[in-house]
């Protein structure tokens, strides 16, 4: 089993996975008649293939225990993935580069302050949703259409804090 200790997640160790979402350390310009700031494009929606459109979902996760233990990581080949907690869950980031089989030397476990959110590349493996103190509600950007969308890869992990 391979066991991770989850650093703390920054945009630039977090950066061949995806993007890391965190208006504090974004530019922003003012819109509204000033009365906001607006944070623009702090990630980018791949949405690849025929049919393909943007989806915005929200989901409700119930909280894991640590250290966790999983079984694999999963992967969507023709979409990014974002996650962006609405009520400063933090939550944990377990990722690979994209590619047909996973290096356990390559895998990286994160973990987010509660104010980050995550965009998962297309075809980068991560782990399922595992979110930590509390259940958490999550706005959810990815790919909805036509094709196969999802592959899960066996890998028996545990993720310490």
């Amino acid at each position: 089993m391979l066991e991770l200790k989850a650093e703390p997640l920054t945009a630039e160790s977090f950066a061949p996975f995806g993007e890391v979402i965190d208006a504090r350390e974004s530019d922003w310009f003012p819109i509204n008649a000033g009365r906001t700031r607006r944070h623009h494009d702090l990630a980018r929606v791949e949405a690849l293939g025929e049919g393909a459109r943007t989806l915005i979902s929200i989901f409700v996760s119930q909280p894991v225990t640590v250290p966790l233990e999983l079984g694999f990581l999963e992967r969507h080949p023709l979409g990014s993935q974002a996650f962006m907690p609405l009520h400063e869950e933090r939550f944990l980031v377990v990722v690979a580069p994209p590619g047909n089989e996973i290096d356990p030397a390559e895998v990286r476990a994160f973990v987010t302050d509660g104010r980050q959110g995550v965009n998962y590349h297309a075809g980068t493996w991560h782990a399922i949703q595992s979110v930590l103190e509390r259940e958490g509600e999550f706005l959810v950007v990815d790919r909805g259409g036509e094709g196969h969308n999802c592959d899960e890869f066996s890998l028996p992990l545990r993720i310490i804090l």
